[in-house]
């Protein structure tokens, strides 16, 4: 058993101090903070602006919570899907999302998910743990290196989407952000972030109070309470009314408009009268629609809705003012779209 300590644990302040107790210059500590998080360095060795002596120093005090790539799987559309496994032996999974104007990555933040969501594949896994924002991290810069790989350039947009639930895990969700964000790290823009949340209204009230700069998106599929409590067991302690209050709280407090999701399911919530349900949910909080077609899950009930009702649906919602896109799922064929994610080896 090591009782190294994670350096990446350690605020830029922290490393200054320890560098500057072994009798080491402060630009050291700056040298080491630039490998751990611009240049993503996952051992001392690869730090070769530093001493042999230094590295061996750090190697005998510190540690890395190591994230390698154990599978991947490339879609025919171009999707590519990860198995991260951990410095424990647990795996989640990450996806590379192409399309013609962006490059997004969609990372998880929790091994497994306590949410159990009736039409999700990662609602039915054990939440085992929460991930450290370096894990998070790590997710984005493996697929950052892979998007340049594949395509010539990296990110364009992060999506906290895939396992688990990010505020559920607050405090590393949102030092993830910023160390992606951070000039010393991947330095992406924080609009072009978006952490989704099924609804937890205190956190959600959270980002607002700490000034998020990043997008928020509620996983909602359901427009009325009674609907929502049998797919999503969250509902009944963060319900639609409690919701809306968060939801306008974050506005007042970031001036930013909040996107709904919608998986829209067959002779569930695909009709007329659920698409008034969502407008009058609309009215509510300052935003738009996203109209996410299901992908089949095995274990669920739930069938993708047929494709005449997802237009109908769309159509109510854009004529009465309401923002409303249909977006159309990649990934399929690998269990890398929406709402797949359970660590399922093709």
């Amino acid at each position: 058993m090591t009782n190294k300590k994670d350096i990446r644990s350690l605020t830029a302040d922290e490393l200054r101090e320890y560098f500057l107790s072994i009798g080491q210059a402060k630009y050291r500590a700056d040298q080491v903070y630039q490998w751990l998080w611009q240049k993503a360095a996952h051992s001392f060795e690869d730090m070769s602006n530093l001493s042999k002596e230094l590295r061996g120093t750090l190697e005998e005090h510190f540690m890395f919570h190591e994230l390698s790539v154990h599978t991947r799987q490339k879609s025919t559309d171009g999707t590519i899907k990860y198995a991260f496994k951990l410095s424990d032996g647990n795996m989640v999974e990450g996806v590379l999302i192409p399309t013609a104007k962006r490059l997004t990555a969609c990372i998880s933040t929790q091994v497994g998910c306590s949410l159990a969501c009736e039409f999700c594949a990662t609602g039915k896994l054990k939440r085992m743990r929460n991930l450290a924002y370096s894990e998070i991290y790590d997710q984005v810069a493996v697929i950052n290196e892979e998007a340049k790989a594949e395509h010539g350039k990296g990110l364009t947009n992060i999506v906290y989407m895939g396992m688990g639930e990010p505020l559920l895990n607050y405090k590393n969700t949102m030092e993830s952000v910023a160390k992606i964000t951070q000039e010393e790290g991947l330095h992406m823009a924080a609009k072009r972030i978006t952490i989704s949340t099924a609804g937890i209204a205190k956190q959600i009230k959270q980002m607002g109070d700490d000034g998020s700069r990043v997008k928020l998106a509620l996983s909602l599929h359901a427009a009325n309470d009674e609907k929502r409590n049998s797919i999503m067991a969250i509902n009944e302690s963060n319900n639609l009314e409690v919701l809306a209050e968060a939801l306008n709280y974050y506005y007042t407090k970031t001036q930013q408009a909040v996107t709904f999701e919608y998986i829209i399911f067959k002779d569930f919530n695909d009709s007329i009268d659920d698409a008034k349900d969502l407008l009058n949910f609309c009215r509510k909080v300052p935003s738009k629609v996203n109209i996410i077609e299901y992908n089949d899950v095995e274990g669920t009930p739930f069938k993708k809705a047929d494709q005449d009702k997802v237009d109908a649906f769309a159509a109510y919602l854009e004529d009465r003012g309401v923002i409303a896109k249909v977006r159309r799922s990649r990934g399929k064929d690998i269990d890398a779209a929406c709402g797949q994610l359970a660590n399922k080896e093709g």
